[in-house]
């Protein structure tokens, strides 16, 4: 399992795994964090895999900061091309094999960010992002291999969140808004 930033995030999809998408929304980002803390700990007790976490805050003004947990951004992934291709350069061709591979490296570790998209798709992202409101902070969660028992009992430590979304079937989702205290989403 991979580490981002102390989340257990599964490395590998399996394409024949079903993959569910749950967003949960909050009054306040502490609350939000505290459910990506209990999301992590769900996934280091096995009743989840977590692929992506994606933590969307709208400030009263209405202007959104998203935070994704594992997708690469150009900026890192230039930093780490720029590094690899200038080492691999400077032992090839000296300084200027150095210069020339780190130009190189991080042109295309900018481009392989833009291009891949790990865990929830940017259509998503940006749909979870218009659909917050203001002065509130939507967690977004892709998972795998779900308890959903152990999800609905976990929600329901967080009464006064509302399901913004899901594609788990209509009674999880109805137990999801039970154990949240909200009406259907």
């Amino acid at each position: 399992m991979g580490n981002a930033e102390g989340m257990h995030i599964a490395d590998r999809h399996d394409p024949a795994t079903p993959q569910t998408l749950v967003g949960v929304s909050f009054d306040t980002p502490f609350r939000a964090q505290e459910f990506v803390v209990a999301a992590g700990g769900l996934a280091a007790a096995g009743k989840l895999k977590l692929r992506d976490v994606v933590t969307i805050i709208k400030d009263e003004q209405g202007k959104a900061n998203v935070h994704e947990t594992i997708d690469p951004t150009p900026g890192r992934a230039a930093m780490s091309g720029a590094m690899w291709a200038g080492v691999f350069g400077l032992i090839l061709g000296g300084p200027v094999g150095w210069i020339a591979g780190m130009a190189v490296g991080a042109g295309a570790g900018a481009a392989s960010a833009k291009m891949m998209d790990l865990g929830i798709p940017d259509e998503w992202v940006a749909w979870f992002k218009n659909a917050v409101q203001p002065g509130t902070a939507t967690v977004a969660l892709l998972v795998e291999d779900l308890d959903r028992n152990a999800l609905v009992a976990e929600v329901g430590r967080f009464p006064g969140a509302s399901l913004v979304y899901s594609n788990l079937d209509i009674t999880t989702v109805g137990r999801l808004n039970e154990a949240l205290g909200s009406s259907p989403a």
